[in-house]
C-alpha cells in the first residue's frame, strides 16, 4: 500500500519490473556459482570470496553482514510499527482502552523492539533446524493470510476506513475509502502522487519509495545464507531462489493491481495497516504481519551470523573475529549468534523503519553487484573448471545486473551509494595488505592469464622497430647467494622489458626418480619477491653449463617477449659473498634468508665452469644475434649509499665507448659502441639512477683533430637525446705501447676490416700485450672522482677457441681493481634519431 499509495499503478509497476530484473540477474549468477562446486557457511561471502579472492570476498562479507543486521533491525522495526498500530495507546490519550493498551513514545518502541529482537535470538540459538522448522509454520499462515487477503477484495463490500494521524495538537482523523472494483478509482491511482510520509514526516519521492520496496525483495539470498546447513546446497539454492522469486514477483504485482481498484489514494497513503480493516477475519492479517516481519527478521539474523562465522574461519580479520569462531556442541555458531544480535540492537537506536531503509538497500545493491562481478569474472576468464550444471546465464546478463545495481545505488542516495564504496574499497585495501594469503585461488590470476595469452598473441616480432626496443634480460645465477646486488642492478638496466633469472642445474634426469627443480621453484619465487625485482625464474637440467645456458637462450620467453641480452657474473678467482644475508630486504626484517639454495662456494672448492666454457657461452650467444653483458664487482655496489649520499658532486656513471683491446680500430659509432651508450643511458633514466651523471670518454691521439671528434661525439649525443658530459683521454702513451709489441705494421688488412658482425682475427688478441692491458686498465682507473658503476667496451671472443683462456685473462687485466663494471657487447642496432 504504501508503495501504491505514493508511487502510483505504473510507477509501481517499473519499480517492481527493475527491482526483479536486477534480482533476476543476480539470481542467475549465484544459480551459476551455487552448481559450480561444493559449497559452504557464508552464503553469498562463501560465494565471492572463493571466486574473487580473500580481499574482495572479505570486503564483500563485511559490507554483506552489516547489510543482514541493519535488514534484521529493519524487519523488527516493521514488527513493532505493526504491534503498535494494532495495539498502542491512539496518540493524544494517556490511557488506552480495549486492546489498546501498549504505550507509544521512542523508549517504549525501542523496549518491544529489544523484546521482539530477543525471541529471534532464542529461536537462532536454539540451531537452523527450530528456525527452518519456524520458518515453515510461517510460511504456512503467510500462504492462509495471502489467500485471504485475495478473497478479501472481491468479498468485502464498499466501506468507509476512520484513520487517526498524530498531530500536534493531538490527533486529526481522515477518511480512507475502500471503493470495491472501481474503474474511476482505478484511474484517479494510476499515476504518482508523492506526500509526506505520516510515520517520519519526510516527503516522499520515486528513490525513497524505491528503497523501502526493494528491502522486502532481499530475501533472494536467504537460501544461500544457509548453504552450510542445507543438505544439498547446489540442488536446493537455485530451485528455491528462482521459484521464491517468480512467486514474489507474480503476488507483488496482483496485489498492486488489486490495490489501485479498489483503494482510494488517502487510504492507501495514511493507513499502511488497511488490509487489516478491509479483510473478510482481520485478526489473521495482524498474525500473517506478524509471522512475515519476525520470519524475515529472523532470516537476516541467522544469516549475518552465518557470514561473520564464515568471515572468521577464514582468519581474514585474524585476532578481531576469532570469538566469532565458537560454536555449540551441534555446531551451531552461537558466539555469531549473540554477536550479530548485538549489532542488530545497536541499529535500532535508529527508531524508525524507513530511516534505515535506503542504507540497507544500498547495501544489499552493492552485494549483489558484486556476485554478479564474480560470476562475469569466471565467465570470462574461461577457466576449464568453470562449468556450472545451471546454464541459463551469459556475461552479458551478469553485465546487466551490476549496471543496474550501480545506477539505483545512486538513485536512491548518491551520498550513502558513495560513502559504501568508499567503506568497500579501504576493506578491500586493507585486506590486501593485511590478511594472509589463501589457497582459494585468485580470479585475477585466470583473467591476467586469459588477456596475456590474447596480447603475447597479438604481440608481433615481424612488427618490430629499433624506436620501441627495450632490453630483455637473461640473467644467469649460479647462486643467488652470490649475486643477490647484481640481480638488483639488472632489475633497473632492463627498462620494463622482460627480466629472466635463469639457473643451471648439473644433474641427468634420467638418473633421477622425479625432476629436482620443482621443489627450488618456490625459493625462487621467493627470492624474487623479497628483492622485490620483477623478474620471471627459469631453470633447466642439463649436462653442462654451456649447454644449459643455450637450451635457456633458445626456449626462455614466449612469443615476442625473448631475452635479447645474456647477461653474466665475470669469471675470476675471488672468493664467492654472500650478499643475500647483507641485502637490506633480508637484514630489514626478522625472517631468516631463505634456505632453499645450498651455501656458497668454498674458494678451495674447484668451479663447475671451465675458462674456456665460460668464453665459448659468451660466443654462443654472440652467434645466436644476444647482446652479451658481463658484470664484474657488483656486488660491491652499494646502491643505496653511492645513490642517496648527501652533498656534491652527484655520483657518476662512466662510459668507455671504445674497444680498449683493439686500439688499432678504435671507433665511437659502431654497432656496440652505440649499445653501450645506450644501457648506460637505460640505467640513467632508472628511477633509482636518476640523480647519476653520465660521463663519457673520449680517447684521442696527436695530430688526429681532437676537438672535431669531441665536436661530431657531441653531435651524435643530442641526436641520440643523450645528456653526458664528454671527457678527452689522451691516450698516446697507451698506444705507443701497443705499437711497440704488435708484430705488423699498423694500416694492414685487419685496421680495415669492419667489426660488426665479424668474428675477431685470432691473431688480434695475440697481438695485445699484458703490458698495454694494464696500462689501458691503469688509464681507466685514473679517471676522478671514482664513479658508481663503469661500463665498458666488451671484444668479441676470438674465432680460436685455443684463445679463449688468453682472451678472459685479458678482460681480467683491463677490469682488474676498477670496482663495479659492465662489460658490454651489441649486436643489434638499438638506437634511432628519429620520432
Amino acid at each position: 500500500g504504501f508503495v501504491v499509495g505514493h508511487a502510483g499503478l505504473y510507477q509501481a509497476l517499473a519499480m517492481f519490473a527493475v527491482a526483479y530484473f536486477i534480482i533476476g540477474m543476480t539470481v542467475l549468477s549465484v544459480c551459476a556459482i551455487a552448481t559450480n562446486g561444493a559449497l559452504d557457511a557464508g552464503g553469498a561471502y562463501y560465494m565471492i570470496s572463493r571466486a574473487l579472492g580473500p580481499e574482495f570476498g572479505g570486503s564483500i562479507g563485511i559490507m554483506f553482514f552489516l547489510a543482514n543486521v541493519c535488514g534484521s533491525a529493519l524487519y523488527v522495526l516493521g514488527l513493532v510499527e505493526a504491534v503498535v498500530d494494532s495495539f498502542g495507546i491512539p496518540p493524544g490519550q494517556e490511557a488506552g482502552s480495549g486492546v489498546h493498551v501498549l504505550p507509544q513514545s521512542y523508549w517504549y518502541e525501542l523496549l518491544y523492539g529489544t523484546v521482539l529482537l530477543a525471541l529471534c535470538l532464542l529461536v537462532c540459538l536454539v540451531g537452523a533446524s527450530i528456525y527452518a522448522k519456524a520458518t515453515f509454520l510461517i510460511f504456512l499462515i503467510v500462504a492462509a493470510v495471502l489467500g485471504t487477503i485475495l478473497v478479501s477484495f472481491f468479498a468485502t463490500r464498499p466501506l468507509k476506513v476512520p484513520i487517526r494521524l498524530p498531530n500536534v495538537n493531538g490527533t486529526e482523523t481522515d477518511n480512507g475509502f475502500f471503493t470495491g472494483f472501481s474503474l474511476e478509482t482505478l484511474r484517479d491511482n494510476l499515476g504518482g502522487r508523492y506526500e509526506v510520509d505520516y510515520t517520519t514526516g519526510q516527503m516522499m519521492s520515486f528513490s525513497s519509495v524505491f528503497a523501502v520496496m526493494f528491502n522486502g525483495c532481499t530475501g533472494i539470498m536467504a537460501g544461500s545464507n544457509m548453504s552450510g546447513d542445507l543438505k544439498r546446497p547446489s540442488y536446493s539454492i537455485p530451485r528455491g531462489t528462482i521459484s521464491a522469486v517468480l512467486f514474489t514477483y507474480l503476488v507483488y504485482n496482483v496485489l498492486a493491481f488489486l490495490m489501485c481498484a479498489t483503494c482510494n489514494r488517502i487510504l492507501l497513503q495514511k493507513d499502511y495497516g488497511f488490509l487489516r480493516d478491509i479483510s473478510i477475519f482481520p485478526p489473521l492479517v495482524t498474525v500473517g504481519i506478524y509471522a512475515a516481519t519476525l520470519s524475515a527478521a529472523m532470516s537476516n539474523l541467522i544469516g549475518a551470523s552465518r557470514i561473520l562465522y564464515a568471515l572468521a574461519r577464514d582468519d581474514l580479520f585474524g585476532r578481531a573475529l576469532s570469538l566469532a569462531k565458537k560454536t555449540s556442541a551441534s555446531g551451531n555458531p552461537v558466539m555469531a549468534v549473540i554477536l550479530s544480535w548485538l549489532m542488530v540492537q545497536v541499529v535500532l537506536f535508529s527508531g524508525k523503519l524507513n530511516t534505515i531503509a535506503s542504507v540497507v538497500t544500498i547495501f544489499f545493491l552493492l552485494v549483489y553487484a558484486t556476485v554478479n562481478l564474480a560470476c562475469l569474472a569466471l565467465e570470462w576468464a574461461s577457466a576449464p573448471n568453470f562449468r556450472p550444471t545451471f546454464r541459463y546465464f551469459t556475461w552479458h546478463t551478469c553485465l546487466l545486473g551490476i549496471a543496474g545495481c550501480c545506477v539505483m545505488m545512486f538513485l536512491i542516495s548518491p551520498v550513502s551509494a558513495s560513502a559504501s564504496l568508499g567503506f568497500l574499497l579501504l576493506l578491500l585495501l586493507a585486506l590486501h595488505y593485511l590478511s594472509p594469503s589463501s589457497t582459494w585461488g585468485y580470479i585475477s590470476q585466470a583473467l591476467i592469464f586469459h588477456q596475456v595469452r590474447k596480447y603475447l598473441l597479438m604481440l608481433d616480432v615481424r612488427k618490430d622497430h629499433v624506436k620501441f626496443w627495450r632490453p630483455q634480460m637473461l640473467l644467469m645465477v649460479q647462486n643467488p647467494r652470490g649475486s643477490a646486488r647484481l640481480i638488483d642492478f639488472v632489475n633497473d638496466l632492463k627498462k620494463s622489458g622482460l627480466y629472466v633469472l635463469g639457473h643451471v642445474e648439473l644433474q641427468d634426469l634420467d638418473m633421477l626418480p622425479s625432476d629436482p627443480l620443482q621443489p627450488q621453484q618456490d625459493s625462487w619465487l621467493s627470492l624474487v619477491d623479497k628483492l622485490n625485482v620483477k623478474a620471471f625464474v627459469s631453470l633447466t637440467l642439463a649436462s653442462s653449463v654451456r649447454h644449459g645456458v643455450r637450451q635457456l637462450l633458445f626456449t626462455s620467453g614466449l612469443g615476442g617477449m625473448r631475452p635479447n641480452t645474456l647477461v653474466l657474473g665475470f669469471y675470476d678467482d675471488e672468493a664467492p659473498q654472500d650478499g643475500l644475508a647483507r641485502h637490506p630486504a633480508f637484514t630489514s626484517t626478522r625472517e631468516e634468508v631463505p634456505l632453499g639454495f645450498p651455501p656458497l662456494r668454498a674458494p678451495t672448492t674447484p668451479k663447475l665452469l671451465s675458462a674456456r666454457e665460460y668464453v665459448g657461452i659468451v660466443a654462443d650467444a654472440l652467434k645466436m644475434l644476444r647482446n652479451v653483458l658481463l658484470a664484474r664487482q657488483l656486488e660491491s655496489l652499494d646502491k643505496a649509499w653511492e645513490l642517496r649520499r648527501g652533498g656534491r658532486p652527484p655520483p657518476t656513471i662512466h662510459v668507455w665507448p671504445v674497444n680498449l683491446l683493439r686500439p688499432d680500430s678504435a671507433r665511437y659509432a659502431d654497432t656496440c659502441s652505440l649499445f653501450l651508450l645506450q644501457m648506460a643511458c637505460v640505467l640513467n633514466m632508472a628511477r633509482a639512477w636518476r640523480r647519476a651523471r653520465l660521463r663519457l670518454f673520449l680517447c684521442v691521439e696527436a695530430g688526429t683533430m681532437p676537438h672535431a671528434q669531441e665536436e661530431k661525439l657531441r653531435q651524435l649525443l643530442k641526436d641520440l637525446r643523450i645528456q653526458a658530459q664528454i671527457q678527452l683521454v689522451p691516450w698516446d702513451a697507451i698506444t705507443h705501447l701497443h705499437w711497440q709489441t704488435c708484430q705488423r705494421p699498423p694500416g694492414g688488412p685487419e685496421e680495415e676490416e669492419e667489426e660488426e658482425g665479424v668474428v675477431n682475427f685470432p691473431s688480434n688478441t695475440t697481438q695485445v700485450s699484458d703490458e698495454y692491458v694494464c696500462a689501458a686498465n691503469k688509464l681507466v682507473l685514473e679517471q676522478s672522482p671514482a664513479p658508481a658503476v663503469r661500463f665498458l667496451y666488451l671484444p668479441r671472443p676470438p674465432a680460436d677457441t685455443s684463445l679463449y683462456p688468453l682472451y678472459l685473462h685479458q678482460l681480467e687485466l683491463l677490469t682488474r681493481g676498477l670496482g663495479p663494471t659492465v662489460l658490454v657487447h651489441g649486436v643489434s642496432a638499438v638506437t634511432s634519431t628519429q620520432l
